[in-house]
């Protein structure tokens, strides 16, 4: 009989994390979420209540420390940890953006990333395997105007992912990065709002500019993102690391 796979994701409440954490837990894992947002964390218990889910910050050390040591008491180690929580930060031209706003983007979408990885770490190198998955986007391949601070994290989501993957690969340990394109929900609608603001043009026509990039001129869904995490974290994926793996119709450009 298969031990369940223990698996850890970062901003597991909602959207993309939602979506993964039910995605795994249906295929038989146990899983542990965090979030912020404490009403995402009830709704998930309603929907699933065998799910471990606590509220915490990300980007606190103590908040990951208490959720970890949680997780530690629960399962007694990881298989999967998914590094999922971001925020897509400010929006406008570089000379208009606060420094604050900047620091607090990278920190949602990297401090947290390695927290985890560095939990993760130590708890997979010592049992000689594991899978780590870090959410990166198709904005972590592209320049994209308007929108630095998230680009140059999720950058470096990207360097992150390259270089755990180095490291940890001599310890069976495979290190990869979902790079999802435009995923329909709340959180993409407020980043059209936000976008439409500091360009001044319609919501609608912002959409349109993401919808043309796209060689398949579609959106894609959180399930289609959590259907790659299930494939990159099987078998059958079992020499793959080191990649960066977009699931987003082919973007072309995010201009």
């Amino acid at each position: 009989m298969s031990v369940p796979k223990r698996v850890v994701i970062t901003a597991g409440g909602a959207g993309i994390g939602r979506a993964l954490a039910l995605a795994f837990h249906a295929s038989g894992a146990r899983v542990a979420v965090c979030d912020i947002d404490a009403t995402a964390i009830a709704e998930l218990a309603e929907i699933q209540p065998e799910i471990l889910g606590r509220v915490a910050n990300v980007t606190n050390a103590d908040d990951m420390a208490s959720f970890l040591g949680d997780v530690d008491a629960a399962f007694g180690g990881v298989d999967v940890a998914l590094a999922n929580a971001g925020t897509g930060g400010p929006a406008g031209a570089i000379e208009n953006l606060q420094l604050a706003d900047w620091r607090a983007c990278i920190a949602a979408n990297l401090d947290g990333a390695f927290l985890l990885c560095q939990w993760a770490a130590t708890h997979m190198k010592a049992q000689g395997s594991g899978s780590i998955i870090l959410t990166s986007s198709t904005a972590g391949m592209f320049g994209y105007p308007m929108r630095s601070p998230y680009a140059t994290a999720k950058w470096g989501v990207i360097g992150l992912m390259k270089t755990l993957a180095c490291e940890l690969g001599p310890y069976g340990i495979r290190v990869n990065a979902i790079c999802p394109g435009a995923v329909e929900g709340d959180r993409m609608e407020r980043v059209l709002q936000n976008e439409a603001a500091a360009t001044n043009k319609d919501v609608e026509d912002v959409r349109q500019i993401y919808v043309k990039g796209v060689s398949m001129k579609t959106w894609v869904s959180a399930d289609d993102i959590a259907d790659a995490a299930l494939f990159l974290t099987s078998p059958a994926a079992s020499k793959i690391s080191g990649m960066a793996l977009p699931v987003d119709g082919h973007t072309e450009s995010l201009t």
